[in-house]
């Protein structure tokens, strides 16, 4: 185990549910189920295939040989062909109608259709309950009012909850899409060579319609109803580009909340969860480095970057199809998936277990509370007769005193104070602590995330009750 590279996407990242997903076990086992749903719907369409053929078929439709069809394609140097004869030697009956009339793409392409699909599945259940749990985030700290910033600097107030729907609004977003996606998931279909359809003519004496029927019952067997109408050898790889997109799009939305946290635990004012036994630092015993985000951060670059990698695929296939997707797509679209369920399964695993320091978050407020107050404190000397102009020059420069003393000096923030010892303001001395209300700041953030929780998250949990209650992990 330990002589060779272990992907760590296996080792290390991704669930067992994915990992499975893009098995060979799953791979050869559809390509088996399609040339079984071939010879059936052959047969059925009036082609010389017995019964006893289709029952040798299935006979070993779960029991693949591996190394007999290793052993065939390193003579033959073509993985499709190995897996026929493999196939053929365990049913031996029906070794010679195995891939009648079909070309490899039609194992190869529905086959990779069908695990893209699947794995669009595992994808959307974990997305749903890292929404869930956004959600439930979001209600618990509606109205914890706190800084919002805006160039990194800080700005009005906004609250704790109203900042997790920012996220979860990404989240939504990407859910969207994926929903869409499946919802365009289209079958290769039965279409040889260059999609033509010409040696299934061939097979059935040019009755077009008994072609058309052979693709119809063929996907249906296979669980699906839609084909694309016309196809080169190959699926069209702008599918591929398609799915990449979706899920570079759900990477984006995990590395800006992950970054957040990182940059809210660098703040002390919300950190992820972090156990007994974990160790921050080799060398600085104390530290609590936020690891599970620094992690999903690292994966969702990786997954930003695949969608070039597919658009150069989809623009160079020559006419008919070229070869030079294939090596590439082996790679590029199991590591996409297994990358993004690893990003996921952190993403659920730090919203299950947020900590919010309210202490810490009150004290930068308070921090800059006061400057965000002066338009208040002047409006409410207007109201005693006070002149605006006069009262917005006094309050700037006691501002810019304030600041002095924070920047300068490293001390508080004294602004109220030097507000209290200034005559000009005498009329709100006696209001100050009112004024100073963190909640007066934070507008309609709260109803906000009630509102949008109701009418935009809701519906979508409902819709997805099923999936909901899986926890996150961290594999290592």
């Amino acid at each position: 185990m330990h002589e060779y590279y272990n992907n760590p996407l296996i080792t290390r990242y991704a669930s067992e549910e994915m990992s499975v997903n893009f098995s060979d076990n799953k791979k050869y086992g559809l390509w088996r189920k399609l040339w079984i749903a071939l010879a059936e719907s052959e047969k059925e369409l009036g082609l010389n295939i017995t019964d006893e053929q289709i029952i040798d078929l299935k006979k070993y439709e779960n029991d693949i040989n591996f190394d007999v069809a290793d052993k065939y394609e390193r003579s033959v140097r073509h993985d499709v062909m190995a897996h026929v004869k493999a196939y053929g030697e365990q049913a031996k009956k029906a070794a010679g109608i195995i891939h009648l009339g079909a070309t490899s793409c039609f194992v190869t392409d529905n086959a990779e259709i069908i695990v893209i699909d699947n794995a669009l599945d595992i994808v959307l259940a974990k997305l749903v309950n890292v929404i869930d749990n956004l959600k439930k985030f979001a209600l618990a700290y509606k109205d914890v009012p706190t800084l919002g910033f805006t160039h990194l600097q800080p700005a009005q107030l906004t609250t704790v909850g109203k900042r997790a729907c920012l996220w979860l609004e990404d989240l939504l977003m990407d859910y969207r899409s994926l929903k869409d996606l499946k919802n365009k998931v289209k079958l290769r279909g039965v279409k040889g060579t260059t999609g033509t359809q010409a040696s299934f003519m061939d097979l059935f004496d040019n009755d077009g319609e008994k072609v058309k029927e052979l693709e119809r019952r063929v996907v249906g067997k296979m669980g699906y109803k839609k084909v694309y109408k016309v196809t080169g050898q190959t699926y069209p790889r702008k599918f591929d580009y398609s799915v990449l997109s979706v899920l570079s799009e759900i990477a984006q939305s995990g590395y800006r909340f992950a970054n957040d946290i990182r940059l809210l635990q660098h703040m002390k004012e919300i950190e992820e969860p972090f156990e007994k036994t974990q160790i921050g630092s080799s060398a600085m015993a104390y530290k609590r480095n936020p690891m599970r985000s620094e992690r999903l951060c690292s994966l969702a670059r990786f997954v930003m970057s695949m969608p070039a990698n597919a658009a150069m695929t989809a623009s160079t296939q020559w006419f008919e199809r070229t070869l030079d997707d294939s090596a590439n797509k082996r790679i590029v679209i199991a590591q996409s998936f297994l990358a993004v369920d690893g990003l996921l399964k952190l993403y659920m695993n730090i919203t299950e277990n947020l900590v919010v320091y309210r202490k810490v978050i009150e004290k930068h407020v308070a921090a800059e509370l006061p400057f965000m107050a002066t338009e208040n404190i002047i409006m409410e000397c207007v109201k005693a007769g006070g002149n605006r102009q006069e009262l917005h020059e006094e309050i700037r420069v006691l501002s810019m005193k304030a600041a002095e003393n924070v920047k300068m000096y490293g001390k508080d923030n004294n602004l109220i104070e030097l507000i209290k010892g200034d005559d000009v303001f005498r009329a709100v001395h006696g209001k100050l602590d009112d004024v100073l209300n963190a909640s007066l700041y934070i507008g309609r953030a709260p109803a906000q995330v009630e509102e949008f929780v109701g009418e935009e998250v809701d519906p979508v949990l409902k819709e997805h009750s099923a999936l909901l209650g899986r926890k996150g992990s961290v594999n290592i």
